[in-house]
């Protein structure tokens, strides 16, 4: 994963700790996301991150992460941490998607893994608490 701004250093180590494969990364404001929502989900309404995992292509990356800017703030000003926060925990969510998790169907294993590296990156553990894990 390349990332030249020094504030995007923490999603770096996150993608080093758990793949070697390079990461798409895409800032996007509410409408962008709202229709990718539609395009992708078929839900027409915004949500903070979506991940588009690829098929595992040899030299392919591992998919795209595509962070919704305006709720990563207001979701950082609502819970009282950093911007940067926000974005590493919303980056933890979508990467584990993309590792194959699925936190409606494995019995609580993503939830589990997230709170690892909530702890191992000393992230605030709102991602956890909101999403009702």
């Amino acid at each position: 994963m390349i990332l030249c701004e020094r504030k995007f250093k923490l999603l770096d180590e996150i993608a080093k700790s758990l793949s070697s494969k390079d990461i798409e990364l895409i800032f996007v404001d509410d409408e962008q996301m709202k229709e990718l929502n539609l395009k992708h989900r078929n839900i027409d309404k915004s949500t903070d991150v979506l991940s588009f995992p690829l098929e595992n292509v040899p030299n392919a990356i591992l998919g795209s992460i595509v962070i919704n800017e305006d709720e990563a703030q207001r979701m950082a000003t609502k819970l009282n941490h950093s911007l940067e926060d926000e974005y590493a925990l919303l980056f933890i969510h979508a990467l584990l998607h993309l590792l194959g998790f699925d936190h409606e169907t494995d019995g609580g294993q993503m939830r589990q893994k997230e709170a690892e590296l909530i702890s191992k990156f000393k992230l605030p553990t709102s991602l956890i608490v909101r999403s009702g894990g």
